[in-house]
């Protein structure tokens, strides 16, 4: 087992989603590509309630959710959808505990975070639960009430393992800048006050007690200093999504201890480089910010750009291999 993966993280890992829709095959996969960070595999292609939203939506503790034509909507009583979501999820834990046995070490699961949630979950009127600060607000309640429930369910199975809980908030930037449509179409919903999303990320990222959380989001500008505040203590990204306006607050992160998940490695089939320039760009910002190069192992786990649910399953396999080769370029080279 390497330091990092004593530390609470691993080298390398993936996002979450894998293609196709066989439970074991995918937990196998990810338990034989990363023997010092696997993590609970997603498998969307199966449909409604194995996609993140549904997912999560399945955790929530006094709330359910059912799918309409426009998306999942909130509702009174757990449903069919309800029921499929929490059968999956189930499926997915049985299967990542038949493939970790005796494991210890840094373990990953993903949900979706609260701010993400409420761009996504519809309530009765048909607006986003976004537009409403009371829903916002049971929404996260209940969301941190599930994710105890799950984070403890997860630990019951694999008692070796040091859980890291991973919030995806692709939605986060739109949240904050006013950008989330309505239901219309024709407007966007008022950007949330920025204490108010760091302190609603904060009272989730409490459930997790002292185990580390990573905040992840595959779009552009990352708010990577409202995520450390709300205590994070790693950001993952899509790292070709970065411009040079990122270098002071990535810098600041790091100087502060926050682990960067650089997602280097293509989320859909692509060709792939050699693995040591996969991760040229993380050595040039690295440069760039006059940081030294013997922290890189320490603060980057390499992952793929976003989650591989769009790749071919062969495709899948190469990437997240690729991204533990690497990693492992970064440690043996960091210059």
């Amino acid at each position: 087992m390497s330091e990092n993966s004593q530390a609470g993280f691993g080298p390398a890992t993936g996002i979450g989603s894998m293609p196709g829709g066989d439970a074991r095959e995918a937990a196998k996969t990810v338990a034989g590509s990363f023997e010092d960070f696997p993590f609970l595999p997603e498998l969307p292609a199966r449909g409604p309630g194995a996609d993140m939203v549904g997912r999560t939506a399945g955790m929530l503790v006094e709330m359910y959710a059912r799918v309409e034509p426009s998306g999942w909507r909130l509702g009174d009583r757990p449903g069919r959808d309800t029921r499929r979501a929490r059968s999956w999820l189930g499926e997915d834990l049985d299967a990542l505990e038949e493939f970790t046995q005796e494991y210890t070490g840094a373990l990953k699961v993903q949900a979706v975070g609260p701010w993400t949630l409420a761009a996504a979950l519809e309530l009765r009127n048909g607006e986003v639960a976004l537009s409403d600060p009371g829903a916002c607000r049971d929404l996260a309640g209940s969301l941190a009430e599930g994710l105890r429930l799950h984070l403890a369910e997860v630990r019951r199975r694999i008692p070796g393992a040091r859980l890291v809980l991973q919030l995806d908030e692709p939605s986060l930037t739109a949240v904050l800048r006013g950008q989330v449509k309505s239901a219309s179409g024709y407007r966007t919903h008022r950007a949330v006050d920025r204490q108010l999303v760091e302190a609603t990320l904060r009272d989730v990222v409490a459930v997790h007690g002292e185990d580390p959380v990573v905040v992840h989001s595959c779009a552009p500008d990352v708010p990577f200093a409202l995520l450390r505040r709300a205590g994070a203590a790693a950001v993952s990204f899509d790292f070709s999504l970065l411009t040079e306006r990122d270098d002071d607050a990535i810098g600041e992160a790091v100087e502060a201890g926050t682990r960067l998940f650089a997602g280097v490695v293509p989320g859909t089939d692509s060709a792939l480089s050699d693995p040591a320039g996969s991760v040229m760009g993380v050595r040039t910002l690295w440069r760039r910010l006059g940081l030294q190069p013997g922290l890189l192992a320490e603060a980057v786990t390499v992952t793929p750009s976003c989650g591989l649910a769009g790749a071919s399953p062969a495709y899948a396999r190469r990437a997240l291999a690729h991204c533990v080769s690497a990693a492992r370029s970064l440690a043996d080279n960091p210059e």
